[in-house]
C-alpha cells in the first residue's frame, strides 16, 4: 500500500526564513523521481530550484505562485512505494464520472491565469481527498524503491543518479469534458493565457523573449496582458519598469474618464472637467482610501499628479524578497557597525593606460574592475586587519585567511553582491572572467546561495551611476568596503606642472572596532598608490 509523504519547504541556508513560490516545475499527477526539482523559490539570496527527497506520485501542491511559504510549511505531497501507480490508475479511472467535485463537463476547468488543473486537488489539505489529481496515469512501478527519500533539499547534493525523465500519463477517455477555454486536466492541457502569461509564439506577432516570472506576476495582479506591453529591454524584454509604466498610464486614463464623465453630469466645474480630463485632478471627488491602483492607497485630495513619473497615488512595495534582505543588511549594519569613511583623490591615467596595453598584447581582456579587485586583494595581504569580522557574542575580532571578494552589481531584481572565492589567489585575468560570469549569472539570477555569501571584503564601483563619491554602507557582518567613483578628466598637478587628467575618489568604509584610523589610511593610500603607479603593484607579487 502507498504511503504518502510530506515534503516541506526546507531551510535553504544562510537563516531564511521564507521563500516565494515563482514556478511550479510538476503538475498533480505527475510521477517525480528522488532529487527531481519540483519548485522554484526565490529566496533573501536567488532563485533556487528545490528537489524532493521522495520518488512516487504527486498528490498535492501547496501554495500559488507568488505565495509566499515560511520554512516547514508543505510545499507537496508524495504517494510512494509499490502501490502508488496503481491507486493513481484506480483514481484515474473514476475520474470521468465525477469522483471528485470540480471534474466534469463545464466545471473542472481552472484558468490559465490561475494556473490550476482541473481536479488536481492543490489545495487540498493532508485530510482532504487528493485522488483524481494524483491518479492522472501515474505508470506502474513509478514509486518502487523510492520509499526511503534522499533527505537531500539542494540540487547537487548528496545524490549522484540522475532525475528520472518526468512522465504524464493521457487521461482516459472521458476523464475530463472539455470545457471553455483555459479547461485543462492532467497531460497535455491546454491553457487560454491569463493576463501576463506569454509564450514564445503566441499571439503576439513573432517570438516573445523569456520574462520574469516576477514581471509576469506583477502584470497578474494588476490585470494587464503583457502581449500589450512594449518591453524596453534586450530584443524587446518586458522589464518590471515596463509594466509599472504600463499600471501609471492605465490609472490616468481612467482617472481622466472617470474626471470627464463627472463633468458631463454637470458635478464639477468645465475648468475641473479639463483637469480631470489632463490626469491631474481626475480623483478630487474620490474619498481618502477608495480604490485605485492595486494595493496603494489614495493620496491627497484632489489627486497625485502625472507628471514626472511619479504615481498618482500612494504605493506600498512590500520589502520581501532580495529587496528585503537587502534592507536588513543595511539595517544591521547601522545599527551594529561603527563605521567611519575616509577618501582620496587618485590620478588613475597610468592605470588606464597599463589596461589599454595588457588588452592590446592579446590575450583574454581585463577588465578595470578586475584591476582594482587585485589592488584590493594586494592592500589586503598588507592590511589584513581589514580582511575580517567581528563576533559579538564572544567579543572578538575574527581575521579570516582568505579573500572572498565580493562586488556590487545591480540588476533588475535589485543589489547583489556575487563573491569571488579565494580571490587573493587569482590573477588580473582570472578575477576578471570570474567578475564577468558571475555578472552574469547576476543579471539572469542564476546566482546559487554560495556564490551570494561568505564574502570578507566589498568592492563597489559606484562611478558607474556616474558619481564622484559616496559613503558606502558595509556589507555586514564583513569590515570594510571599498567605493570608487566615476573616472573623469580634472585639472591636476603633474611632475610640478598643471595638466588634465583621469581622475578618481576612492573611499574607505570601516569599521572602527577592527582597526584604527592608521591601519584604514594605510590601505587606502596604498590603494590610491597602485592607481596612480601600477608598478607599485608589480613589488608586492
Amino acid at each position: 500500500m502507498a504511503v504518502v509523504r510530506e515534503f516541506t519547504l526546507p531551510d535553504l541556508g544562510e537563516g531564511l526564513t521564507e521563500a516565494t513560490v515563482v514556478r511550479w516545475l510538476v503538475e498533480v499527477g505527475e510521477v517525480v523521481a528522488v532529487d527531481q526539482p519540483v519548485v522554484e523559490v526565490e529566496t533573501a539570496k536567488a532563485l533556487v530550484d528545490v528537489p524532493c527527497p521522495y520518488g512516487g506520485v504527486v498528490t498535492a501542491r501547496f501554495g500559488d505562485e507568488g505565495a509566499e511559504l515560511p520554512v516547514g510549511s508543505p510545499l507537496l505531497t508524495v504517494a510512494v512505494g509499490t502501490q502508488a501507480a496503481a491507486g493513481g490508475e484506480a483514481a484515474g479511472a473514476g475520474e470521468g464520472a465525477g469522483a471528485r467535485e470540480g471534474v466534469g463537463a463545464g466545471a473542472g476547468g481552472v484558468s490559465g491565469e490561475a494556473g490550476g488543473v482541473a481536479g488536481s486537488g492543490e489545495d487540498a489539505g493532508p485530510g482532504k481527498d487528493a485522488g483524481s489529481g494524483a491518479g492522472v496515469g501515474a505508470s506502474a512501478g513509478a514509486g518502487a524503491g523510492a520509499a526511503e527519500g534522499s533527505g537531500n533539499v539542494l540540487v547537487g547534493y548528496g545524490t549522484s543518479a540522475a532525475a528520472g525523465r518526468r512522465r504524464r500519463v493521457r487521461p482516459k477517455a472521458g476523464a475530463g469534458a472539455a470545457g471553455g477555454p483555459g479547461e485543462a486536466s492532467g497531460a497535455g492541457r491546454t491553457e487560454a493565457p491569463g493576463p501576463g502569461d506569454v509564450r514564445r509564439g503566441g499571439p503576439a506577432a513573432g517570438p516573445v523573449p523569456v520574462i520574469s516570472p516576477l514581471v509576469r506576476r506583477l502584470a497578474r495582479e494588476h490585470g494587464l496582458d503583457l502581449r500589450e506591453i512594449r518591453g524596453s529591454g534586450p530584443e524587446g524584454l518586458i522589464l518590471r519598469t515596463d509594466v509599472e509604466t504600463a499600471v501609471r498610464a492605465r490609472a490616468a486614463g481612467t482617472q481622466a474618464g472617470a474626471g470627464a464623465g463627472r463633468g458631463v453630469a454637470g458635478a464639477r466645474t468645465g475648468a475641473e472637467v479639463g483637469a480631470g480630463a489632463g490626469g491631474a485632478g481626475g480623483g478630487a471627488g474620490r474619498p481618502s482610501g477608495s480604490p485605485g491602483v492595486p494595493g496603494s492607497v489614495s493620496g491627497a485630495e484632489g489627486g497625485a499628479v502625472a507628471s514626472g513619473g511619479l504615481p498618482l497615488e500612494v504605493e506600498r512595495i512590500p520589502l520581501r524578497g532580495m529587496r528585503g534582505a537587502a534592507a536588513e543588511k543595511f539595517r544591521r549594519s547601522r545599527q551594529e557597525i561603527p563605521d567611519a569613511t575616509c577618501w582620496v583623490d587618485a590620478d588613475a591615467t597610468e592605470l588606464l593606460a597599463a589596461r589599454r596595453d595588457m588588452n592590446a598584447a592579446g590575450g583574454p581582456k581585463v577588465s578595470l574592475l578586475a584591476l582594482l579587485a587585485r589592488v584590493c586583494t594586494a592592500a589586503l595581504a598588507r592590511y589584513p586587519q581589514l580582511n575580517a569580522t567581528v563576533d559579538p557574542e564572544a567579543n572578538e575580532i575574527v581575521r579570516l585567511p582568505a579573500v572572498h571578494l565580493g562586488f556590487a552589481a545591480q540588476t533588475d531584481r535589485g543589489l547583489v553582491v556575487p563573491v569571488v572565492r579565494d580571490a587573493h589567489r587569482r590573477t588580473a585575468e582570472g578575477l576578471s572572467a570570474e567578475m564577468a560570469r558571475l555578472t552574469e549569472a547576476a543579471r539572469a539570477g542564476a546566482l546559487g546561495l554560495a556564490e551570494l555569501t561568505h564574502g570578507t571584503f566589498t568592492l563597489n564601483n559606484y562611478g558607474v551611476f556616474g558619481v564622484d563619491g559616496s559613503t558606502p554602507i558595509i556589507n555586514h557582518p564583513e569590515a570594510a568596503m571599498l567605493g570608487v567613483g566615476r573616472i573623469t578628466a580634472k585639472p591636476w598637478v603633474h611632475e610640478g606642472e598643471l595638466a588634465v587628467r583621469q581622475v578618481v575618489q576612492l573611499s574607505l568604509t570601516f569599521d572602527h572596532r577592527v582597526c584604527d584610523g592608521g591601519a584604514a589610511g594605510g590601505f587606502l593610500r596604498f590603494v590610491a598608490d597602485c592607481v596612480e603607479r601600477p608598478a607599485v603593484l608589480l613589488r608586492t607579487l
